[in-house]
């Protein structure tokens, strides 16, 4: 059991996953299926923003959903009311998140704990508020239709689902890549080292307000990432898209995985929406399963499901090592004992 929980851990295991992934849409008994394993990855790429500032920096910010939105509204506005094509909209959704998301960090890193994530819950309230009422710019609750799809190559056609749930793929995997990259980078460590205390922080010189906001401004091009592929997936987006309640499902997709961990975000999200849409049949009374089986789950796997196999196989593996070292050691002493009589 323990040989092949340690298996899951193993990087060849990563490319297993990759390939089952290359191998859902022929396996899916119907598009729809693939459509939502899209939207999940989506979702999955936004929950990875989340998750460096919340579970590797330990900032929570409420804000999150807000900048997905910024992201879809920037290349939706772009592409239908200016007439620019997907990937340079794309491309301007990721600077648009990213220099907001510079001057939110700049002035709301300067509060603390739950001021810091009241703050943000207020800036994505306003966000939603714009997106809603200031009509001239976002067209208000009528939202943004004929959104630009990426241009497709060959026989590509990234309108048609196939195709474009391979390019989400394609994001997703590179989320993840350097997601992995920057947990064992300076960086990486330095974020965790804030989460751990700011005076623990401060006492081994790192520049507490540089790194949160590097951590922030990283977060919410995450989002606006995400942002941009939803908006250019759906075609159409509105207020809705904006909405406080967005963030609150990232933030139970990040803790149902394991919050901090690196396949936790992927884990908690693909987990979520699949349990979601097997219960539609119930309709509105679904969520009377679906809230007792997260209430279970969070009380029985505090550190999210990923979070928890890992202390369950680094405890099975210290269990496992202990009895080793007693009998090296006593091997050790048996044999300084012969030496000493002879």
């Amino acid at each position: 059991m323990l040989k092949f929980a340690s298996l899951l851990t193993q990087p060849a295991t990563k490319y297993a996953l990759i390939v089952l992934a290359l191998l859902f849409p022929l396996v899916a008994s119907n598009e729809y299926q693939v459509y939502v394993m899209a939207s999940a990855f989506i979702w999955a790429i936004a929950v990875y923003g989340l998750n460096i500032i919340t579970g590797y920096c330990g900032q929570l910010n409420l804000a999150h959903g807000g900048f997905f939105a910024l992201g879809a509204y920037t290349l939706g506005l772009l592409s239908a009311d200016y007439g620019w094509s997907f990937w340079p909209a794309f491309a301007a959704a990721l600077v648009m998140t990213a220099f907001i998301g510079l001057l939110v960090g700049v002035v709301s890193l300067r509060l603390k704990e739950h001021y810091f994530a009241i703050f943000t819950l207020c800036v994505g309230f306003i966000m939603y508020m714009l997106m809603d009422k200031w009509e001239e710019l976002t067209h208000g609750p009528i939202g943004v239709r004929d959104i630009a799809a990426p241009h497709g190559f060959g026989l590509v056609d990234f309108t048609e689902t196939t195709p474009f749930y391979y390019l989400v793929l394609a994001f997703l995997v590179f989320a993840m890549w350097f997601m992995g990259k920057l947990s064992r980078s300076l960086l990486g460590r330095t974020f965790m080292a804030i989460r751990n205390g700011d005076e623990l922080a401060q006492s081994l010189g790192i520049n507490l307000m540089r790194n949160k906001t590097m951590a922030f401004v990283l977060s919410t091009t995450y989002a606006g990432m995400a942002g941009a592929l939803y908006a250019g997936m759906v075609r159409f987006i509105g207020p809705e898209d904006g909405n406080i309640l967005h963030t609150f499902d990232m933030i139970t997709y990040l803790l149902v995985g394991g919050i901090g961990t690196l396949s936790g975000p992927l884990v908690g999200t693909l987990g979520i929406v699949w349990l979601t849409q097997s219960l539609q049949f119930l309709e509105e009374y679904r969520m009377i399963l679906f809230g007792p089986l997260l209430v279970i789950l969070v009380i029985f796997f505090p550190r999210g499901i990923v979070g928890s196999f890992l202390g369950w196989l680094h405890r099975r593996a210290q269990s496992a090592a202990l009895p080793a070292a007693k009998k090296k050691e006593s091997r050790i002493q048996t044999g300084k004992g012969v030496e000493n009589n002879a």
